[in-house]
């Protein structure tokens, strides 16, 4: 059961952090643009193997559906926890997850960063971070377990 707890926390925290961040990019001028980030990595990685990137929109769910599975499995470990435990993990993967966010893409050769314009967008970038991994906490919390 902790198993399915750790696998419903990290779809949750993955989840959420992909609804705010399409919400926030709607609202606010200077949000991070991790699809875009995203986009990117996708174009890149085809091109290093030879294969034609997906174009358009197909690009934009790829890049959205690989988010979606990476911050799963990023966020699943918090499940392995409950209450303040949880909690505790959730912020501080979701920091680690933003400031990641922020420094990686320069260090991966990925031209202009989406996550790291200004100082507003990199504290967006982290809070988005720590909110998913907020939300993969209070699930993890939420969700019984035989083992309680």
């Amino acid at each position: 059961m902790r198993i399915f707890r750790m696998v419903l926390s990290g779809l949750a925290g993955a989840l959420a952090l992909t609804a705010a961040h399409q919400a926030v990019k709607k609202l606010v001028p200077d949000a991070p643009r991790m699809d875009v980030l995203g986009m990117r990595s996708i174009e890149e990685l085809c091109l290093k193997f030879g294969w034609e990137p997906p174009q358009g929109s197909a690009l934009f769910r790829s890049a959205l559906v690989a988010d979606l599975i990476s911050n799963s499995i990023y966020y699943s470990p918090i499940g392995s926890s409950r209450g303040a435990a949880a909690v505790g993990k959730g912020i501080s993967m979701g920091i680690a997850a933003g400031l990641g966010a922020v420094k990686l893409p320069q260090l991966l050769g990925l031209t202009r960063q989406p996550s790291a314009q200004n100082a507003t967008t990199v504290a967006t970038t982290v809070a988005l971070y720590v909110f998913g991994g907020l939300v993969a906490a209070a699930v993890a919390s939420l969700v019984p377990s035989r083992d309680d």
